[in-house]
């Protein structure tokens, strides 16, 4: 099924620029959000990277340096690394040591099977020397409804990560932060962030001994994968009326992009990662948008391009890399 959707992939941008969206600013710049690039070990329905195996986009060891520098240029606090599979990249084991040792955090965007597959038996060990916090995702406690929106044994490999990771004391000491990540299954908003967490905290203990900090819950964003699914079921009108008539405003402080930056892995910067996968370049510095052009900018109260799947953001609690805005 996953194959077929690749081959007929729709692409939903054109049904996204007409927007009554309010319009925000940047905060200033905490976090940098890295995309190492686009190959990874699953193909998932709902990714909204449309990542894969057959996927060949990989940062590069010169880029990999601009991002070094730009850390240290604008004193980065955090560093949350994304792909596709980022383990996969040959440069994540220095990049990470590049900026542990510039005291940046550093998060790790773990899919949880990486940590299974052959060649990457150091992985595991390697984020708890550097503590590294990992942000897992587990759609699901249920076997078939993560199977079904992951393929055939992601599950039970998922299941032994995170079993390998609290081995290491993931999850357990206050240096190795382990959370988890929900997507709905389909057309829906997340349930409430705090009462899922506690079903999730339950059944992954009593059934399997796991033990974890936080759970996530994010939005499905209709672009990519699962906006081609929406618009290839006729569903993805009623889906952004859903998105649009949940819209709060409340949440427009809290979102993840009025702190942070996404990168690509060419080194050109976003202002989300889901406006990197629109190819909505930022119109920061006079177009000029890679890192390199930016090592002195000043990114406070910075313009950020929005558009009609932002609601995805704002609908509900509101949905960010860190889970419920509110």
């Amino acid at each position: 099924m996953l194959t077929v959707i690749a081959r007929q992939m729709k692409e939903t941008l054109e049904f996204l620029i007409e927007t009554d969206f309010p319009a925000i600013t940047r905060a200033g710049l905490e976090t940098l959000q890295v995309n190492l690039g686009y190959l990874c070990n699953q193909q998932c329905l709902h990714c909204h990277v449309d990542a894969s195996p057959r996927r060949t986009e990989l940062m590069s060891a010169d880029t990999i340096e601009a991002v070094i520098r730009f850390i240290k240029s604008h004193k980065i606090k955090i560093l949350d690394l994304t792909g596709g599979a980022p383990e996969m990249n040959p440069h994540f084991r220095e990049l990470i040591l590049a900026a542990r040792a510039l005291d940046v955090h550093v998060i790790d965007r773990c899919n949880l099977t990486i940590l299974e597959e052959p060649g990457y038996e150091w992985l595991a060990s390697f984020l708890a020397d550097n503590d590294v916090e990992v942000v897992a995702s587990l759609p699901c406690y249920l076997e078939e409804n993560v199977n079904a929106q992951r393929g055939k044994d992601v599950f039970d490999n998922s299941i032994k990560g995170l079993i390998r990771l609290n081995t290491l004391g993931y999850g357990k000491q206050d240096n190795l932060k382990l959370n988890l990540v929900f997507n709905p299954q389909g057309a829906n908003l997340p349930p409430p962030q705090n009462a899922l967490e506690q079903d999730y905290k339950k059944i992954l203990l009593d059934k399997f001994g796991i033990e974890f900090n936080h759970l996530f819950t994010i939005t499905n964003m209709p672009i990519k994968r699962f906006g081609s699914s929406l618009l290839s079921k006729g569903t993805f009108d009623d889906y952004m009326k859903l998105l649009k008539n949940s819209h709060d405003d409340g949440n427009l402080e809290g979102l993840m992009c009025r702190t942070m930056i996404s990168v690509d892995w060419q080194g050109n910067v976003y202002d989300c990662d889901f406006n990197q996968m629109l190819h909505l370049k930022s119109k920061i510095n006079k177009g000029k948008v890679n890192l390199v052009d930016l090592m002195n900018f000043d990114f406070n109260q910075s313009p950020i391009v929005v558009m009609q799947h932002c609601y995805g953001c704002t609908a509900g609690q509101g949905s960010s890399c860190g889970g419920a805005v509110s």
